[in-house]
Order: structure tokens, then C-alpha cells, then sequence
């Protein structure tokens, strides 16, 4: 084998350790679990997807409902911001809490984004440090009563912030503004 051979095997074993190793996509801090590194990237995308939804409804159409019985727009982000936090902690961490109600009507746009912030750092903070042990636990769904493990529970609470945002998106465009591109 000579001189060249040894150095492009070399080149290829470095390059295969430095492309193998799982990078943090926002945060500096790497999860401690295979899943959850896989998992955050993929989290981050879909909490700033909403915020940009979020911040491109004017502050004048919070009020908004596209129907008697739908959720104000207002009301649809805080939803989100506060499921996020109580399915985090109900199914991801197995904690017995209960949905907290505020009032859309009291809150401005910037107060309710921040709320939106904060369920989104809780969710992103257990993701960065809950231990494999309790993602392989298991949990009953309230609605279904499927049982799933906690690393599952991850997904649902994405979903549920998904269907959410989607419907807040719904909302921008049906007040004749386009909403933020999504990408992925």
C-alpha cells in the first residue's frame, strides 16, 4: 500500500467519524438520547414554522375567527403555547397537570408570542435532557387510550402544535395575507 492509499483511507475515516457525529441544530447543547438528537432538529423546524405564522397576523386581526364556533386566532396560539408545555409534561414526563386557560382577549400579540416562546424552550429543554430510561416508558393517551412510549409522546405533541398551526395558517391567507413559506 503505498503513501497516497494510506492517506485517502485515512482522509475517508475522518471524514466518515466527523459526517457520523449527530450536530444540534439551533441549540447548542446536544440531547443525550440517539432519538432525541434525531428528534430536535426536526422540533426546532416546526416551533419556528409557528412563530412565523404567528408574527405574520397583524396585531389588529388576533381577534379574528372565521366562524362563531372557531377559536379566535389569538385563541389558537395560545393553545399551542400551552398544550405544548401540558402535553410535554403529561406524556413525555408522566406528570399529572391541567390545561390552563387565559383569556385571548386580555393578551396582546407580543405577550401571547412570548408564551409561545416559553411552552416551546420547556418543550426543547426536556428534549435536550430527558434520559432514554423514561422515553422508553409508557403512557396511555387520554383522548385514544392507545398506549405509546414517552419517545412516541414526542411526536403527538408536535402533531397537535402541526394541526394547530395549520389552521392559524388558515387564518392569515383567509384575511388576504400570505402566509410564511413552508419549507423542510
Amino acid at each position: 500500500m503505498n503513501k497516497y492509499s494510506l492517506l485517502s483511507i485515512l482522509s475517508l475515516l475522518i471524514g466518515m467519524l466527523f459526517f457520523s457525529v449527530p450536530l444540534p441544530a439551533q441549540s447548542d447543547e446536544l440531547p443525550k438520547t440517539a432519538f432525541t438528537q434525531m428528534y430536535l432538529p426536526v422540533w426546532e423546524e416546526a416551533m419556528e414554522h409557528c412563530l412565523d405564522v404567528a408574527n405574520s397576523m397583524p396585531d389588529s386581526l388576533y381577534s379574528y375567527k372565521p366562524t362563531e364556533v372557531s377559536k379566535t386566532f389569538a385563541e389558537q396560539m395560545i393553545h399551542i403555547a400551552t398544550s405544548t408545555e401540558l402535553l410535554t409534561k403529561r406524556y413525555v414526563q408522566g406528570m399529572d397537570v391541567k390545561p390552563v386557560r387565559l383569556d385571548a382577549a386580555t393578551m396582546s400579540k407580543s405577550a401571547i408570542i412570548e408564551l409561545m416562546k416559553e411552552g416551546f424552550a420547556y418543550t426543547t429543554n426536556v428534549i435536550l435532557t430527558i434520559e432514554q430510561k423514561q422515553l422508553d416508558e409508557m403512557c396511555i393517551m387520554y383522548h385514544s387510550k392507545n398506549e405509546v412510549s414517552r419517545a412516541f409522546a414526542l411526536f403527538y405533541v408536535q402533531d397537535h402544535l402541526a394541526n394547530h398551526r395549520a389552521k392559524s395558517n388558515l387564518y392569515v391567507r383567509m384575511n388576504g395575507i400570505e402566509p410564511p413559506e413552508y419549507t423542510w
